[in-house]
């Protein structure tokens, strides 16, 4: 049928791994995707409250592109700057992204590494003016 869409275009139901955009995935596809195990997204979730995902009808995790990269950007931050699970709540909430969470069209990958930059360069530029 011409007029209807197709369900797998923008659902995470379709099974189907061939690099099409899709707008959910389910929590396996998510811990394929970041390499982070489907308990410990679970986890993370009842210590990030903002950052529970979205539910089905049958109340599967359906979580979102920027979803993932908050899970990467926790992954790094607990597992590669070994942040402990209360400073890495801190450090998200230096960079905005709880609140970004909210905001519906904004691109986290870029937003959270400009902001980490500048909050660097500034501190920077800070301790060379406390130097002259």
């Amino acid at each position: 049928m011409q007029g209807t869409p197709s369900r797998s275009a923008s659902t995470a139901g379709s099974g189907d791994d061939s690099g099409a955009a899709k707008r959910y995935y389910r929590i396996g596809e998510v811990s394929r995707i970041t390499g982070v195990k489907a308990h410990v997204l679970r986890y993370w979730e009842s210590e990030f409250r903002w950052m529970a995902p979205a539910k089905s009808r049958s109340q599967q995790r359906l979580y979102r592109k920027r979803d993932i990269e908050v899970i990467l950007l926790l992954k790094r931050l607990l597992h590669e700057e070994r942040f402990t699970i209360a400073g890495a709540r801190k450090r998200l909430r230096e960079l905005g992204v709880a609140k970004a969470l909210e905001a519906p069209q904004l691109d986290l990958g870029l937003e959270i590494d400009h902001l980490a930059r500048y909050r660097r360069i500034r501190e920077e530029l800070e301790a060379i003016k406390a130097l002259l």
